[in-house]
Formats: C-alpha cells, sequence, structure tokens
C-alpha cells in the first residue's frame, strides 16, 4: 500500500475537527497584530520618540532579552520590537498543540488504530496534520502581512515580519512532528515541543544580550547563539531594517529536516507506541488518588510547576527592571502617558508594576483556560465516564476540578507578586518590604482570574462542543479589551466586558473592594450555571 493513501481525505478531517481553533488562530493573529501595530503607533508617533527608544532598547540588556534586538528607529521596526516574540511564541506554541493533537492524541486515544483498520497509509496521519498545520501559518503569515500594511507600515517590511513569524510556526511544526514520535503520550509530546520552545527563547535571548550597537546605537547585531534558534532566525530577518529574506529559508529547511527525522522515526515504533518508554509508576497508587481533589493535583502538579518557574523568572526579572524601565519612559512622554494609562498613576514606577501585575494575571488567565480544559479532554477522551461510575458525583468531580484550577491560579498570581516585589526590592533597597506590597497588590487580581474560571466552567457546562475554542477567543477578548483598550482609547463600554478592567490598579491606584465582591458574585454565578447545566446534559456529549 502507498505509505501516503489517505492523506487527502484525513487532511479533510482534520480541518472538520479544527475549523473553529483554525479559524481562531488564522484570523485572531494578524487582527492581533493589527491591534499591537496600532496601539505602538499611537505611543511612538513622532521620529523623536522612536529614536529614544530605539536608543534605549539597544542599550538595554533586560530589553534585548525580552523584546529581541531593535532594527532600527523606523516605526516599522518598533512595531517588530514591541510584538514580534509574543506573536511568534503563540505561532509556535499553536503550531505545536495542533500537530501533537491530530498525530500523538489520536494514537493515545485509539483513533488511529480506526482510522489504520481503513485505507490508510502509514505517514497519512502525520502527513495530514502536517499539511493542516503548515496550511495555517502561511494563512496567517498572509493576513498578518495585509494587517500590518494596512496599519500604515510598508509593504516589503510587513511581508518580511509576517514571514518571520510564520516561519517560527512552520520551524515548531517540524520539531513537533518529531516529539510526537518520541513520548507515548500527548502530554509528554507536548512538554518536549515546549521545552524547544523555551530552549529556542532562552539562545534567542543570549544572542540578542551578547550582541553589539550599530548604526550610532540606534542598532543590535545578534551574536552567534541567536543563530541556533529558530525564534533567533526570525529577528535575523531584520524587517523594516535592511530586509535579509534568505533567513526565511532557514524554517523550511528545519520544517523538511524534522519530517524526514519524523517518518524515520515512525517506521522504528508500532502504533501507539513512542521510541521514549514510559517511566514505571509504583506498584501501588497512593492513596489520595482515590479521591477527585488527589487526582487533579496530580493531573496538574507538572503544569503548575512548569508555570510557576516561569512566573517566577519573568516576575524577578521584571522587578529588577523597574528602575531601568522607569528611566527610559521617563524620557519618552508618549511612553509614559500610554504606562500611566494602562497602571493608573501618575507615578510612572507605581504605574509600570500595576501594568506588570495586570500582564502576570492575564497571563495566568491563560493556566486556568488550560486547566479547567482538562476536563472536556477526559470527557471526549473517556476517563470521566469511569469516574462518573464510582460515588462521584457530577458536581463533585467539575466543582473539584475548577477548585484545583482557581488555587492554582491563586499560588501564581501571589508568585509573580512576590518575585516582582522580591526583584523590584534589590533594586530600591527594601526587598522584604517590597515583597509584601507587590504580593497583597496582586491577590487584588484574583477576583478577574475568578470570572476566568467561571466563564470557562459555564461553557464546559452548557456548551461542551464549544467550550475549546469559545475559551480562547475569550481569553483573547481580555487580553485586547483589559490591557490594550486604554492604549487603543475604546469606548468605556467596550472596556467594561473585560474582569481585568474593574480590578483597581493597586499600587498605582487605591484599593477598592465594590469591584472585586462584584467580580466574585459574577464568578459564583457562572460557576453554578456551569454546574446546573453539566448536571443536565449527556456524557460525552
Amino acid at each position: 500500500m502507498n505509505a501516503f493513501a489517505g492523506t487527502g481525505r484525513l487532511a479533510r478531517l482534520v480541518l472538520r475537527r479544527d475549523r473553529i481553533r483554525l479559524a481562531v488562530w488564522v484570523l485572531g493573529t494578524p487582527l492581533l497584530g493589527y491591534a499591537l501595530a496600532a496601539s505602538v503607533d499611537g505611543v511612538y508617533s513622532d521620529e523623536a520618540a522612536r529614536v529614544g527608544y530605539a536608543s534605549t532598547s539597544a542599550s538595554s540588556l533586560v530589553a534585548r532579552a525580552f523584546n529581541g534586538p531593535i532594527a532600527g528607529s523606523d516605526l516599522g521596526a518598533v512595531v517588530v520590537a514591541e510584538t514580534y516574540v509574543t506573536l511568534a511564541l503563540l505561532a509556535a506554541l499553536l503550531s505545536t498543540f495542533a500537530v501533537v493533537r491530530h498525530t500523538r492524541q489520536n494514537e493515545e486515544t485509539g483513533r488511529a488504530e480506526l482510522l489504520g483498520a481503513s485505507v490508510v497509509g502509514r505517514y497519512a496521519l502525520l502527513t495530514a496534520a502536517l499539511l493542516v498545520v503548515v496550511a495555517a501559518n502561511v494563512a496567517a503569515t498572509a493576513l498578518l502581512a495585509a494587517a500590518l500594511a494596512a496599519s500604515g507600515l510598508p509593504l516589503a517590511g510587513s511581508v518580511a515580519a509576517a514571514g518571520a513569524i510564520g516561519g517560527v510556526g512552520v520551524a515548531f511544526t517540524g520539531i513537533a512532528a518529531v516529539t510526537a514520535q518520541l513520548s507515548v503520550t500527548s502530554r509528554g509530546a507536548n512538554a518536549l515541543a515546549a521545552a524547544a520552545v523555551g530552549v529556542a527563547f532562552l539562545l534567542r535571548a543570549a544572542g540578542d544580550v551578547l550582541g553589539a550597537q550599530t548604526d550610532g546605537g540606534l542598532r543590535v547585531v545578534s551574536a552567534w547563539p541567536s543563530w541556533l534558534s529558530p525564534l533567533g532566525w526570525g529577528n535575523q530577518v531584520r524587517a523594516f531594517g535592511g530586509e535579509r529574506w534568505w533567513t526565511l529559508a532557514l524554517p523550511v529547511a528545519l520544517l523538511v529536516a524534522g519530517v524526514a527525522l519524523a517518518y524515520a522515526l515512525a517506521e522504528r515504533r508500532d502504533i501507539g507506541a513512542g521510541l521514549v518508554a514510559p517511566r514505571r509508576g509504583p506498584a501501588t497508587a497512593a492513596p489520595r488518588l482515590l479521591s477527585p481533589r488527589g487526582l487533579a493535583w496530580r493531573l496538574q502538579r507538572g503544569t503548575l510547576l512548569g508555570w510557576a518557574v516561569g512566573v517566577a523568572v519573568l516576575g524577578f526579572s521584571m522587578g529588577i527592571a523597574g528602575d531601568e524601565f522607569n528611566a527610559m519612559i521617563e524620557e519618552n512622554p508618549a511612553a509614559a502617558e500610554a504606562i500611566t494609562a494602562m497602571g493608573g498613576s501618575a507615578k510612572l514606577i507605581d504605574a509600570y508594576l500595576a501594568a506588570m501585575l495586570g500582564l502576570f494575571a492575564l497571563t495566568i488567565g491563560a493556566y486556568v483556560v488550560q486547566a479547567l480544559l482538562r476536563t472536556r479532554g477526559d470527557e471526549a477522551g473517556g476517563p470521566l465516564e469511569a469516574v462518573l461510575a464510582t460515588a462521584v458525583s457530577r458536581t463533585r468531580w467539575l466543582g473539584t476540578q475548577a477548585l484545583a484550577a482557581t488555587l492554582g491560579a491563586l499560588a501564581l498570581v501571589l508568585l509573580g507578586g512576590l518575585t516582582t516585589g522580591l526583584g523590584y526590592g534589590l533594586v530600591a533597597g527594601d526587598p522584604l518590604g517590597q515583597a509584601i506590597e507587590l504580593g497583597g497588590a496582586a491577590l487584588v487580581r484574583l477576583p478577574a482570574l475568578l470570572v476566568v474560571a467561571g466563564a470557562v466552567t459555564a461553557l464546559f457546562g452548557l456548551l461542551p462542543r464549544w467550550s475549546v475554542a469559545l475559551s480562547w477567543v475569550a481569553l483573547l477578548v481580555f487580553l485586547l479589551l483589559g490591557q490594550l483598550g486604554a492604549v487603543l482609547d475604546l469606548p468605556q463600554a467596550a472596556l467594561n466586558l473585560s474582569p481585568y478592567t474593574h480590578v483597581p490598579s493597586v499600587p498605582a491606584g487605591d484599593l477598592a473592594a465594590l469591584p472585586l465582591v462584584v467580580l466574585t458574585a459574577v464568578a459564583a454565578a457562572l460557576l453554578a450555571a456551569g454546574l446546573a447545566g453539566f448536571r443536565r446534559r449527556d456524557i460525552p456529549s
């Protein structure tokens, strides 16, 4: 039989299953890119502001580590510096998750065996997933280029910037194809792919920090470690700074190499098996696994630990950079105005810290969504039926999942505040005091995260088949409204749709109890709606 037999039909099946996810990905990327470009244009609207930004970004090691190298003082170069890392990381993660979902997860759930019983070649399942994911990256790249050009940026630079971001997605598509052959579980394959993204980020950051300033201090040339990273390759395209189009061939080469290696590895393993043998568990299970609470902790502890490490490192880094950013925005009135709008205070350092805590809360919202959407995976994959066949009620099971996600969010937001305060306190000379103050300020953001948890629970209980897509769409809307709405000068009615809008901007603003009480009540109502819907519907749905 032809090893690729059935690839076309399987590709249509992938499109059918992921039609909502793909639509959000392909359409959401250019919309987010356009919004970010518009916000940057509003902050750095004149040449003097852009020169000041380029100079401080090129000289700041923290800015180079997190934003990448600046390619000049043109508006497009500033837009790339502010948006590239965010959009590239999204492209990398979305690509890896999609490949694993339609390869390793199909084997894990038994779908691959059912499909293999028909006229399907050995490489068809993997090839279909790769074709769809690469096509999604190409479509998102084309629309992103059009969106950047529509925002007023030069067409050539817009195409180069979009190609750099799409190239990251294509590169990690090939990496995910390999990790899907190594691990026996989809969770393990995703973890390996995420680790590759982390290593790529660190290599890029190291290369940019070690790089040299040129053109009077307005441009940074990356050092050699950046060339070892697919994320670094996107920076080397130099969009809006003398484009180097040949670097776009590097992610394509990595894709080809990854696919070839994945095909070779697929030949050496059985369907359902992985090349890395799973670790044997203990002969007897721990007593705590007999309860939904213990099982939820066991399933989420690895994810929570990974998030905790990332939040702690980023929080400490943002705290250390407090004085540096304070000096930078003091030299740029437009940037100071934007930070003040996000943080709500005329005192720039307080506005900066409030804005950072707000960004942490929004980012941790992704953890809440990820943790609670595990419920949909348990339902679709089958374990939920076995759990509910015991003396565990539906309300208890779903309530335990929501509680575990909420406690995880509580731990992460507190950790973010403490580490940010510790980092800033070391610079300001009061680490303990700042850690306590910002830890308390971070906890003020918890009611907004409770609303996110309640919304995901309600969607799972009432609209299970749409819950995954709608949950991520809701979080994206909260991102655009809660953090960029003030910069984009959106009407207050639109801003009020985000729970983050109603959180007091402590430490920049005064603490108000009423908004927090209202947010908690809204979260409780959403949770109750989700529990009621889950009790009344069929399983699986």
